[in-house]
C-alpha cells in the first residue's frame, strides 16, 4: 500500500533525538492534515514517535519497519 504524503525527513543515520527535533521542525511548516513521512534508521525512533504523537496531539498515522530503516507517517493536527 503506498500512502500519500506531503513532505518527506529523511532522518537515517540520525540519533534521538535528531529524528524528533527534525520532525517537529518540518510538521511546524505544514498545514493542518498534511502527512510527513519520516524515514530513520535509529531503532528508538518508534518509540520516540508513538511519544510525540501522544504529546503533541499529530497523528501517528502508520509506521512499518523494511530493511532496518522505519518509516513514519504523521499527520498535522
Amino acid at each position: 500500500m503506498t500512502m500519500e504524503f506531503h513532505k518527506e525527513l529523511d532522518a537515517r543515520g540520525l540519533n534521538c533525538p535528531l529524528p524528533i527535533l527534525k520532525a517537529k521542525k518540518a510538521l511546524a511548516e505544514m498545514a493542518s492534515g498534511e502527512i510527513l513521512r519520516v524515514i530513520a534508521t535509529d531503532p528508538g525512533s518508534v518509540r520516540d514517535f508513538q511519544a510525540f504523537a501522544r504529546q503533541t496531539g499529530n497523528t501517528l498515522v502508520d509506521q512499518s519497519e523494511l530493511d532496518q530503516e522505519f518509516i513514519f507517517f504523521m499527520k498535522r493536527k
